[in-house]
């Protein structure tokens, strides 16, 4: 990955990817619609979602969340693309009380552009991604190449439970 500064540019369009994920209200709900929102972003096309996840919150109480990682290709610079992230949740609902508070919704972005970002108010890779099931079994699903196995085993203990696509939910798989 190339270390980019705050005003350095990268060819566009890029691929990016997206975390999602929700435990307030209808998350399964939710997270449906935080991807038709992404695909409304300005220049940016959702190119690939992973199924669903039902995961237990990390480091919180509160209900099981719903999570899911999404590939856009996009020609906003990365500070634009989180604050169209931000803007979603916040039509959403979404109140930043405390970290890992419950939420009706959640966007991070994970990576952008095979890019390493140090900017205020955005670091990527996301720096917690490597240690949580609920973002690496996603991301390996939709592209596996970003994701070893040796950081697919360093969660192997998280319990993560495929519940369906996002088009549409069953009932749940071990997984």
């Amino acid at each position: 990955m190339d270390v980019v500064g705050v005003l350095e540019s990268v060819p566009f369009p890029v691929s990016a990817f997206v975390g999602l994920g929700a435990n307030l209200g209808d998350p399964v709900c939710a997270v449906r619609h935080a991807v038709a929102e992404l695909a409304r972003i300005a220049v940016t096309r959702v190119e690939r979602v992973s199924s669903l996840y039902r995961t237990t919150p990390v480091d919180a109480a509160g209900p099981d969340f719903i999570n899911a990682v999404a590939e856009v290709r996009t020609a906003l610079p990365a500070l634009d693309l989180l604050a169209a992230l931000h803007e979603i949740e916040h039509r959403s609902h979404r109140v930043r009380t405390y970290r890992n508070a419950p939420r009706t919704l959640d966007l991070d972005l994970l990576l952008y552009a095979d890019t390493a970002l140090a900017l205020p108010g955005l670091v990527v890779p996301h720096p917690r991604m490597w240690e949580r099931a609920f973002v690496l079994i996603p991301l390996a699903e939709i592209a596996p190449e970003k994701v070893s196995n040796s950081l697919m085993e360093a969660v192997a203990s998280q319990a993560v439970c495929r519940v369906g696509s996002a088009e549409s939910v069953s009932t749940p798989e071990a997984g």
